[in-house]
């Protein structure tokens, strides 16, 4: 059984970390946090006015505390931000209070899923065209050493939500409406 039932969903940006939660989140019957909308609900502030306002290492400080102060304790799905396990101990956490899944793409797909959201996203918006693979590849390389660390590692691409959640269900051995 895991730990407070928790599950994190966390993976480099683009690779669908909400769209996997909400989706898991409705077929285990359990709640949904998408930790970046948490930290805009309390700060009142977009995430790349975070960035633009206080900095990367402001935000990323700001992230930890929430992440921790997530009421959280029972049957919930949180889909972190990309860096949220690269910084300070935070995959440690994690990895000590629920279950974690790292949803795996390649950086080729995730520049395809990238590409057209750049201004939307603090670490990219400034690339030059061309640019965004050879970040990507190097950010992931940087942070695969925390990802890889996860419980489960799954593909991304063509996610099967009912498949995750039978290997969920044999991991922490529980049905969908158990509290």
């Amino acid at each position: 059984m895991i730990r407070n039932r928790i599950i994190y969903i966390i993976g480099f940006m683009g690779s669908g970390k909400s769209t996997a939660g909400k989706k898991l989140a409705s077929a285990l019957g359990w709640r949904f946090i998408d930790l970046d909308k948490k930290i805009e609900e309390k700060t009142g502030k977009t995430i790349p006015e975070i960035f633009k306002e206080f900095g990367e290492d402001y935000f990323r400080e700001l992230e930890t505390s929430e992440l921790r102060n997530l009421n959280s304790s029972f049957s919930t799905i949180i889909s972190t931000g990309g860096g949220t396990p690269c910084y300070g101990n935070n995959m440690d956490y994690m990895l000590s209070t629920g279950l974690t899944i790292y949803l795996k793409l390649t950086p080729g797909q995730l520049k395809s899923r990238l590409s057209d959201s750049k201004g939307e996203r603090p670490l990219i918006k400034d690339l030059k065209p061309g640019e965004l693979l050879s970040f990507i590849e190097k950010k992931l390389a940087d942070r695969e050493c925390w990802y890889e660390k996860s419980e489960l590692i799954i593909e991304g691409i063509d996610l099967d939500i009912s498949q995750l959640v039978s290997l969920i269900k044999a991991k922490i051995k529980i049905f969908p409406t158990t509290p």
